[in-house]
């Protein structure tokens, strides 16, 4: 009985990380589009045409009717609904982790298995959103006399948005190394330490130790590439006004906490496995 409360919480806090984490998925995507949608209202296009219409009307003392005022309000109406979703994308990733002292914390309660398989399963949520959640947007604006502050440019990178648009400019390099170890090797990494946490007692499992703690040397390579992967995305211009961590980044690096936790786990299992200390069954 005390076995099924506790999967039933540590499910729920799965259900709660995958709800939580696609609500801040889909609203850091909601900012992404009305960035780029208040781009189109603020680049030197835009501002010039709207400052020639108001003029216009000025000197005409009004005979000319400019949309000076519609530009204003919906500029206004725009860039409040893009700074509501920075906020909820933010709430929502808080939101989102809280789950995890819990995945943690019930290492004190159940058995390893239990607590391995748990935490593998929110690793891949984890690693989920963070490869698809934009990691990182810049923006490039200039004060331009008589004009104001001008957007020149906006751009908001995922790590998968990223690999694509190198693979398309012919980054073709780049973009496999990206995808090898920012994609592939964590995600193959976090499966098959959720299998072994599964078939530990297996002749199978204890073959594939060696090669599983290869594998998990590689850990903190995940960090390394991103720091490289956010070092060249803001060198690709001089002229970044400002960059901003977007909240794939903290998905990703939750990742790697998780997924480190979850492989000392395994390695733990491993080891009472060999000592036939671990139950063949979930307890």
């Amino acid at each position: 009985m005390k076995f099924k409360y506790a999967f039933f919480i540590l499910f729920a806090f799965l259900v709660w990380l995958i709800f939580f984490g696609w609500r801040a998925y889909e609203a850091s995507k909601s900012y992404e589009h009305h960035s780029f949608e208040l781009l189109s209202y603020q680049d030197l296009e835009s501002i010039a045409s709207h400052k020639v219409s108001s003029l216009a009307e000025e000197f005409t003392f009004g005979l000319y009717e400019s949309d000076s005022h519609a530009f204003v309000t919906t500029l206004q109406t725009i860039t409040t609904e893009r700074n509501n979703d920075k906020d909820w994308a933010e709430r929502y990733t808080f939101f989102a982790m809280l789950p995890l002292f819990g995945m943690l914390g019930s290492y004190f309660f159940v058995s390893l298995r239990v607590f391995v398989i748990f935490n593998a399963l929110s690793a891949l949520v984890l690693l989920g959103v963070g490869l698809n959640a934009p990691i990182m947007s810049m923006t490039i604006h200039k004060e331009v006399a008589y004009l104001g502050d001008v957007i020149l440019s906006f751009e908001s990178k995922s790590v998968i948005g990223s690999i694509e648009k190198l693979w398309e400019n012919g980054e073709t390099v780049i973009a496999l190394v990206i995808f090898l170890f920012s994609v592939a090797l964590p995600t193959l990494k976090t499966l098959f330490l959720l299998f072994v946490s599964v078939v530990s007692q297996s002749d199978f499992a204890h073959k594939v130790v060696k090669f599983f703690k290869t594998l998990g040397k590689w850990s903190m390579l995940d960090v390394f590439v991103v720091a490289i992967f956010l070092v060249y995305l803001t060198s690709n211009s001089s002229d970044v006004s400002r960059a901003e961590a977007q909240v794939g980044l903290y998905f990703f690096l939750a990742y790697v906490a998780v997924s480190i936790v979850v492989s000392l786990g395994v390695d733990k299992m491993l080891t009472l496995s060999k000592q036939n200390k671990l139950p063949n069954k979930i307890p």
